[in-house]
């Protein structure tokens, strides 16, 4: 069946409670036609009748995860036909700490689908990891959840997913330590070692989006030569990736509490991102905590 021109298809797979169900509505909200729980076998097929010539979807989501047990084993060959197919498509994998995915399924009383007696969710946890590594191997973007709160995801998601701009997709992003790492991350650059506003009274309660603090950080040489070193490896490292066929790349930028150092930063790598012509998100997780 011949395809359409340039159907956008997006699978999520990932970790169970990791928020696909979530993740799934706001693809929804852009105007995708969702399909939950899809079987792996059924995916191209699947794929050929909403998206080929004669249909009407242009936009298309599957979610495709663990529930389906044994034959979740042919994910990887299914997207391999989907591409020998002309389809081209992206894929989400959502994931989350051990730890996390235990909380919350004790907090919901739900059963992991792969805890079938309903007394080993370690066990459970495990295994799915184990049967989603290749997957995750394969995935476009990785998002991890740990941290993240329903309103940040969906963030995420828009800021990554809507642009019909097929240029690399750049998020810039700042986050607290004290918080936890954020681990879907491609660079890292601790800047706790510069000066920090928190200590002036009158800067502690405002963020790196109010100008006396970002003012406050950037007075300093040593933040100043970091910022401009910064932009000399950006404007290096990301033609590279891109020519490389990445279509999204994280920056972030931690401090102590995430919200007036990294925030400055983020800020100003994201606007020199911009000027170099790439689709940039400004992501500051912790600000408001």
């Amino acid at each position: 069946m011949e395809k359409s021109n340039n159907p956008e298809i997006v699978i999520i797979t990932g970790m169970s409670g990791a928020g696909k169900s979530r993740a799934i509505e706001a693809f929804e909200d852009m105007g995708f036609n969702c399909v939950d729980n899809m079987p792996p076998l059924l995916i191209t097929k699947f794929v050929e009748v909403c998206c080929g010539a004669a249909a009407r979807f242009n936009r298309l989501c599957i979610v495709a995860d663990c529930r389906t047990g044994e034959l979740f084993a042919s994910f990887i060959s299914e997207l391999k036909e989907l591409k020998n197919k002309g389809f081209q498509y992206r894929i989400l994998f959502l994931e989350a700490s051990d730890e996390v995915l235990m909380r919350r399924y004790k907090e919901t009383r739900r059963r992991h689908p792969l805890d079938k007696q309903g007394n080993d969710l370690s066990g459970a946890i495990a295994r799915e990891r184990q049967m989603l590594r290749h997957a995750r191997a394969e995935a476009d973007v990785v998002i991890d959840t740990s941290l993240s709160s329903v309103k940040k995801l969906r963030e995420l998601i828009l800021k990554k997913f809507s642009t019909t701009n097929r240029n690399m997709a750049v998020t810039v992003m700042s986050y607290g330590f004290k918080y936890g790492a954020q681990n879907d991350i491609d660079f890292l650059f601790d800047v706790r070692c510069l000066p920090n506003p928190y200590y002036i009274e009158e800067l502690r309660p405002l963020t790196g989006l109010d100008e006396k603090v970002y003012s406050y950080v950037f007075q300093w040489e040593e933040s100043r030569e970091m910022l401009r070193l910064l932009t000399e490896l950006i404007t290096f490292a990301l033609p590279l990736y891109s020519n490389e066929g990445r279509s999204n790349l994280t920056i972030a930028f931690g401090c102590t509490g995430g919200q007036h150092r990294s925030v400055s930063f983020a800020q100003a790598v994201g606007k020199i991102v911009e000027d170099l012509g790439y689709n940039v998100s400004i992501i500051h997780r912790d600000i408001d905590k």
